[in-house]
């Protein structure tokens, strides 16, 4: 997929996602993914895939300590890595969580902007493996707010507010090669003894 294909893919992948979860409609609604890409990751099995969005941070993203909810990136992870395998397949099923790991390194509150980085390590078969980092997006950049040229790398990274990876078994859905009936009742052979 060329960039410009990518991109849309993702987006249009978002778009069927978020009015079907609640809790991504209600975290993210502010999210705007604003680079994808596909990339070789040097296997010949696999591509690479990834993206980048900014999230500002509002009163419901923080916790009771007035910073960054570590559900909240916890949940970035978990969608960050399901955009950046949809970048690196063209899926429009990019599967189910198997594994989620978060490390939380430093805060974010109201009012700051998140930039959240995703990047596929490798997909195969079943499952695909991704990394994240959640960062603060410096004010200088903001203030610029310019968009990001897909062939263009990210100039300025903020503090690292938290990293993680993500494992999702992409099989899922899929068409099973074989379905197995339950046996009933029915079809059990009588196991009574038989009385003479």
């Amino acid at each position: 997929m060329d960039p410009e294909a990518t991109i849309a893919h993702v987006r249009a992948h978002w778009a069927g996602i978020e009015p079907n979860s609640p809790i991504y409609s209600l975290f993210f609604s502010g999210i705007r993914i604003v680079d994808a890409r596909r990339e070789d990751i040097g296997s010949t099995s696999s591509s690479g895939g990834r993206i980048l969005a900014r999230l500002p941070v509002v009163p419901i993203h923080v916790n009771s300590k007035h910073i960054l909810h570590g559900a909240v990136s916890a949940a970035l992870v978990d969608w960050a890595g399901g955009m950046a395998i949809a970048a690196a397949t063209g899926r429009h099923k990019t599967g189910v969580s198997v594994d989620i790991h978060v490390s939380y390194v430093s805060a974010a509150r109201a009012g700051d902007e998140l930039e959240i980085e995703a990047w596929v390590q490798r997909v195969g078969r079943s499952l695909a493996y991704t990394s994240v980092e959640i960062r603060l997006r410096p004010r200088v950049a903001r203030q610029e707010d310019e968009a990001v040229a897909a062939d263009a790398p990210v100039r300025t990274r903020g503090a690292v507010v938290a990293a993680g990876s993500h494992t999702k078994y992409v099989a899922f859905g899929e068409a099973k090669k074989a379905v197995e009936q339950p046996v009933t009742q029915q079809e059990l052979p009588d196991s009574t003894p038989d009385v003479a």
